[in-house]
C-alpha cells in the first residue's frame, strides 16, 4: 500500500531524470495533475498528457534537459508530509532558492506556485519545493 502519493510522484521524476529517461508515467490523481500542470508553466518539464488505464488514469510526463543533457529540475523536496503537515499563511509563503525554485501549494483557491500564492494573499499546504 501506498501511504505517500505525492512523494512516490516526485521519486519517480527523480529516478527517471537520473536514469535520462525521455519520459516518466505516473498514476494520476487531481493534484498530481495540477502539480504537473505548474512544472510545464514554470518550464520544468515539456509537456504532459493524462491517458486512460485499465483502472483510472496515468500522467505521462515528458521530461526536459539542457543541451549538455543535464535535466532541467535540479532537485524536488517533499515538503507537507502525511506525519507533518506544513501550513502557511498568505504572507509568509516561503522562497524556493533565493527566488530561482517554485513552491508548489494547494490552496483554497487551488493548487498554485507560491509567487501567485503571495500576489492573490492566500496561504495553504506546502506541498513541496522544486528548482
Amino acid at each position: 500500500m501506498l501511504t505517500d502519493p505525492i512523494a512516490d510522484y516526485l521519486t519517480r521524476v527523480r529516478n527517471a531524470l537520473r536514469a535520462d529517461h525521455p519520459e516518466v508515467e505516473i498514476p494520476a490523481s487531481r493534484l498530481k495533475k495540477e502539480m504537473t500542470r505548474i512544472l510545464v508553466e514554470q518550464g520544468y518539464v515539456s509537456g504532459f498528457e493524462v491517458e486512460p488505464t485499465k483502472v483510472g488514469e496515468s500522467i505521462r510526463i515528458q521530461l526536459k534537459y539542457t543541451e549538455d543533457r543535464d535535466p532541467v529540475i535540479q532537485g524536488m523536496r517533499r515538503v507537507s508530509r502525511p506525519g507533518r503537515r506544513r501550513y502557511v499563511p498568505g504572507a509568509d509563503v516561503p522562497r524556493v532558492q533565493g527566488g530561482m525554485g517554485t513552491a508548489i501549494i494547494s490552496t483554497s483557491a487551488g493548487v498554485m506556485t507560491g509567487h501567485e500564492a503571495k500576489e492573490k494573499g492566500v496561504g495553504g499546504e506546502v506541498v513541496a519545493y522544486v528548482w
